[in-house]
């Protein structure tokens, strides 16, 4: 690789970066794409421990850099939807190799220490004999 292609301005990430460098960014791009779209509710389940402010907070910002859509229905009760817009699209398949990456690596630290513990009483037990 030259010096030329290691190199990359980072200049266009000042504004973003401040968004989904936040803890549920990406767990909800990546939850949007995986589903397609998602009401409020479905998204607070499918994410877990998120609270219903961050989450209403994080979908804001998400929705203010242009990287996903609400979409509100005048039904009764009101139905809103949520879904990846083009660019959202396209940072979530920017993303796939790094949540691939993150799942390697934490079932290789699951797998690490299920090996120590077993180790670790595999010794005690031949202490005990």
């Amino acid at each position: 690789m030259s010096e030329e292609e290691e190199h990359i301005c980072v200049c266009p990430l000042e504004g973003i970066i401040d968004v989904i460098s936040k803890k549920w960014a990406l767990l909800i791009i990546n939850a949007l794409g995986n589903k397609g779209k998602l009401r409020f509710n479905n998204l607070m389940e499918y994410l877990g421990r998120i609270s219903p402010k961050t989450l209403s907070d994080t979908l804001k910002e998400l929705q203010a850099e242009g990287l996903i859509k609400r979409e509100s229905f005048a039904e009764i009760p009101p139905r809103v939807e949520y879904s990846l817009t083009e660019d959202g699209v396209e940072l979530r398949k920017s993303i796939i190799p790094l949540l691939k990456w993150a799942a390697k690596r934490n079932n290789a630290k699951q797998v690490n220490t299920a090996l120590k513990r077993t180790r670790l009483n595999l010794r005690r037990s031949i202490k005990r004999h």
